[in-house]
């Protein structure tokens, strides 16, 4: 347990990767998207997608755990197993931050009333209709998720090379076009949509934890001989 804290240690040493670099997007994204409700001259209740801004560099937050820490961590001794334990417990702890600070970022809105201009960045309805917790599992997923597939793409690309990650995301575009075709085909979409909705954000946050539970494993299983 020492040695995964120390993982976790070394993660961190670096808090731009980490901290500083989706604070600075996040507090960008929020700036900008008021900067454009107050120039949209309606009363009505002004919804963006800035939130999502700072999630998106988990995505290379994932990808640098892996090709700046992971070499590092051989050449003193770590353990594969403790390197990658240490390396999920940071990105945890990571994306539990971002979630605490969007449900911050929630009660300043409605304290505020949208920053006085009705205008809403991290309250969304459909994200928050299962309360401050539904929101918060719906960010901590998806931060994880991103972190996740950005890691599991470099372990991929450590062990077999360009060529089999390419491959891989060829592979899985082609599914998911197969699967957008059969459903069109079956005339199911108005179903898809439905059932979306019926789960809700905090229902697709739940499988979103089972997609990073998914990909954890392939992780694992994969960095166990990925080349440093």
């Amino acid at each position: 347990m020492r040695r995964t804290l120390n993982v976790v240690r070394l993660q961190l040493i670096n808090k731009n990767t980490f901290i500083w670099v989706p604070l600075i997007v996040l507090a960008s994204a929020v700036v900008v998207s008021v900067i454009v409700y107050v120039l949209i001259p309606v009363d009505t209740p002004k919804y963006g997608g800035g939130s999502q801004a700072p999630l998106w560099i988990y995505l290379a937050v994932g990808m640098s755990a892996m090709t700046s820490t992971f070499p590092f961590s051989q050449a003193i001794s770590i353990t594969r197993r403790e390197f990658f334990l240490g390396s999920m417990a940071a990105a945890a702890m990571s994306s539990a931050l971002m979630g605490l600070l969007f449900i911050i970022g929630g009660g300043i809105e409605l304290l505020t009333h949208g920053y006085g201009v009705n205008g809403w960045v991290f309250h969304l309805p459909w994200v928050w209709e299962a309360g401050p917790i539904g929101a918060f599992t719906v960010y901590f997923t998806l931060a994880l998720l991103f972190f996740v597939i950005g890691f599991t793409g470099v372990t991929i690309f450590k062990r077999w090379g360009p060529i089999t990650l390419t491959l891989v995301g060829v592979g899985l575009g082609v599914i998911l076009a197969g699967l957008a075709l059969l459903i069109a085909r079956l005339d199911q979409w108005g179903q898809v949509f439905a059932g979306i909705m019926h789960l809700g954000a905090f229902g697709l946050a739940l499988w979103g934890l089972v997609a990073v539970a998914v990909l954890m494993v392939v992780s694992f299983l994969t960095i166990r001989r990925a080349i440093p």
